[in-house]
């Protein structure tokens, strides 16, 4: 489910995929993995072992910049680790659950006194850190004897970023301490019974007033309307991280250019403050261009987002010359200022695609560094680019908080349900500003499965972790707070990646790929961090092949899963719904699967036989559909929720009622469902045979619905009904 389809490809048609010979791993090359936390084995989903070729493990220790090709090379990266570690005073970044036994350690030269303290967030002092024995032997560094001793954090230390600072002989160290708390708890309101609410594509939502694409203020008006109407928790929305700021615009909301900043072509025009004080031409000239895009809202034709972004572009590059008020200009410099070195970087990315193009390696090379002089001159020479790609992150956040206000005064629970993407596109803002923290030779991708015999890959350059350490993970952490300002919960695509992620490097085919893990404690710690101060719930989509200790520590730290319908069963038996977890999100379906009741008429077995999808014979696949819906329905039947011979949307009502009588926390009611729609978002497995993400919400008819339809749908109100709405 977390995995996006081959519509993330970015792969040169001529690039040919070779797979590496099955060379064994030597004895150096594995212990080098090892340091590295690079596999040099797995179990594949159906429990083999499966060795990785030696070629394959040098390749991907060579995107963290080590030399692995000799045994020689692999003995000198080693030493050359080992070193590093000793030659550090203090740990990059220090990261605990704020009641653990913590225990951090520093060097010094050997025989020195050394003292620790803690400046706390707040501007406090602490010097309460208790000195314990520590009997490592002191090592040789450079000429000199370096020793280690070993210090406890106090146990009552308040969460936040604080500061660990040690000083020894005139000599000081200061890193980021990470204090998180120990579990993040829900809400009070959403700890006695289950909270629901609607999942919804976004874009593909319209209302009358919008310019061909949904927006924010149809956010919040779905929002407003169900939470008032309803008595909805929450409205749970793709993500909505941005894309590129020049045609074409990758359809896919999984393959953002940032995670970090959202998309534009999402405002609506009308809603910004300063479009009331423009003229009357400049005021006549926007609502021409509106009108014209808003003339596809009608329309069941696939969405063109390159068309609503040049309007909508055209018309926010008008409203943008409108002067600020006092206030509004005092907001605008604290949302700037607040998000710094990283809103700056992107503008200047976005500056620089308009006018180099979307791969910056295609820029002249000078360019392709961020940190280089030529950026900052032409960074100088764009100001009025970066300045307007400044102001439309500041649009896109205002419009973001309004719909989470209007969320949660409507009565939600918790209010927009936001997405967090993998990934970033490999030629994106993220790509080019965070290069050293991204691996660069390796994309994220997934193993060979029974789904995808020759694995995924999903083009995406995954954080490095060494590098991510060593930049006290202030980029993850950056990110979460801007996703999370505006978020009442946050769903986290493919959670198994703070743990670890397949890379798969450059020019071989996705099988031949390995495992890489992650500080998943530390990344963790900070994530329940930030979802705290947020306010914030956490969704991890859990799916697939995922250990159960990883379901038990994201369960201990509060943080839900996710459950589909479909895939509660132990084989051909079904789960009783009282064995189902609780603490999950649960739901029918979800966007990578038909909607419910064209999976429960087979659409998806002919759309994959149609596609050439399918491993085995048609006939097969029907049958086994058959047996699946069969079961389902006798399932349905023997519970009391479904009487003989009843009719598919009967059916759909039925499968809603079965997940509210789980113990789950929080049921999604994919908005398809409720108005009859039997067009797949996603069809896995696809580029450009089939149009995914590229759909507006429609009925089983096929003609588009609206915003405004829904509220008269008495089909949505018996599915509300169904979860107890």
């Amino acid at each position: 489910m977390g995995a996006p389809s081959t519509e993330h490809l970015v792969v040169a048609e001529d690039q040919v995929l070779v797979a590496p010979p099955m060379v064994p791993v030597f004895p150096e090359l594995q212990a080098l993995a090892n340091s590295c936390g690079v596999a040099t084995e797995y179990f594949d989903q159906s429990k083999e072992l499966r060795q990785i070729s030696a070629v394959t493990v040098q390749a991907v220790l060579s995107a963290f910049g080590v030399d692995a090709s000799t045994p020689t090379s692999c003995l000198t990266a080693l030493e050359e680790r080992r070193l590093a570690h000793w030659r550090r005073m203090l740990p990059p970044v220090f990261v605990t659950p704020q009641s653990a036994h913590a225990v951090t350690w520093v060097h010094v030269r050997d025989g020195d006194p050394v003292g620790m303290w803690i400046e706390l967030e707040d501007g406090g002092i602490r010097h309460d850190l208790l000195q314990v024995e520590n009997n490592s032997p002191a090592e040789e560094v450079d000429g000199r004897l370096v020793g280690e001793a070993s210090f406890q954090l106090p146990r009552d230390l308040p969460l936040g970023w604080h500061q660990l600072k040690a000083e020894s002989r005139g000599k000081r160290a200061s890193v980021p301490l990470v204090v998180a708390p120990d579990r993040l708890e829900l809400p009070k309101s959403l700890q006695n019974r289950h909270g629901w609410g609607f999942a919804v594509q976004l874009y593909s939502l319209r209302s009358r007033r919008s310019w061909g694409i949904g927006d924010l203020s149809d956010l919040s008006d779905l929002a407003a309307w169900s939470g008032h109407q309803l008595g909805a928790d929450f409205v749970q929305i793709n993500p909505v991280h941005a894309s590129e700021p020049t045609a074409p615009m990758a359809p896919s909301p999984y393959l953002p250019v940032t995670r970090r900043f959202a998309n534009p072509l999402y405002v609506r025009v009308e809603d910004v403050a300063e479009f009331a004080y423009l003229d009357d031409d400049d005021r006549s000239l926007i609502r021409r261009i509106g009108a014209e895009a808003a003339g596809n809202n009608d329309s069941a034709d696939l969405l063109d987002r390159d068309s609503c972004w040049q309007a909508k572009r055209e018309a926010l590059e008008i409203v943008a010359r409108i002067e600020r008020s006092p206030g509004r200009q005092a907001e605008y410099d604290a949302f700037r200022k607040a998000e710094g070195d990283g809103l700056r970087d992107f503008a200047t990315w976005c500056a620089l695609v308009e006018r180099y193009g979307q791969d910056f390696e295609d820029w002249p090379w000078e360019l392709q560094d961020p940190a280089s002089p030529a950026v900052k001159i032409e960074r100088q020479r764009l100001a009025d680019r970066v300045e307007f790609f400044c102001w439309l992150q500041w649009i896109t956040d205002t419009q973001l908080a309004h719909a989470q206000a209007v969320a949660k005064s409507s009565g939600m629970r918790l209010g927009i349900l936001h997405d967090l993407a993998v990934g970033v596109h490999p030629h994106g803002a993220d790509a080019w500003a965070l290069q050293d923290v991204l691996a660069r030779g390796v994309t994220v991708g997934a193993p060979p499965d029974m789904y995808n015999q020759m694995g995924q890959n999903w083009s995406q350059p995954p954080w490095r972790p060494d590098s991510l350490a060593d930049h006290a993970f202030l980029p993850f952490r950056d990110m979460l707070r801007t996703v999370l300002r505006n978020a009442g919960a946050l769903r986290l695509d493919h959670v198994l990646g703070l743990f670890r992620l397949w890379w798969v490097p450059e020019g071989m085919p996705a099988y031949a790929g390995t495992f890489v893990k992650y500080d998943h404690e530390a990344l963790v710690n900070i994530l329940v961090l930030e979802a705290h101060r947020a306010g914030a719930v956490l969704i991890g989509e859990d799916l697939g092949t995922v250990e159960k200790w990883v379901h038990q520590l994201l369960d201990d730290r509060g943080i839900l899963g996710t459950s589909v319908l479909w895939f509660e069963r132990d084989g051909e038996v079904i789960k009783p719904v009282e064995q189902w977890r609780g603490s999950t999100m649960v739901s029918v379906t979800v966007h990578d699967l038909p909607p419910t009741a064209a999976y429960l008429a087979g659409a998806h077995v002919d759309l994959r036989d149609d596609l050439g999808l399918l491993a085995r014979p048609y006939e097969l696949e029907w049958s086994e559909y058959q047996q699946e819906i069969h079961a389902w329905r006798a399932h349905l039947e023997q519970r009391g929720l479904l009487r003989p011979g009843a009719r598919i949307p009967e059916m759909v009502v039925a499968l809603h009622r079965l997940v509210a009588s789980s113990p789950c926390r929080l049921i999604a009611i994919a908005l398809p469902d409720a108005v009859g729609d039997l067009q797949s978002q996603n069809q896995p497995g696809t580029d450009q045979e089939y149009p995914n993400w590229r759909l507006p919400l429609s009925d089983s008819e096929g003609h588009a619905v609206l915003l405004e339809d829904l509220m008269k749908s008495e089909y949505l109100r018996r599915l509300v009904a169904a979860v107890g709405g």
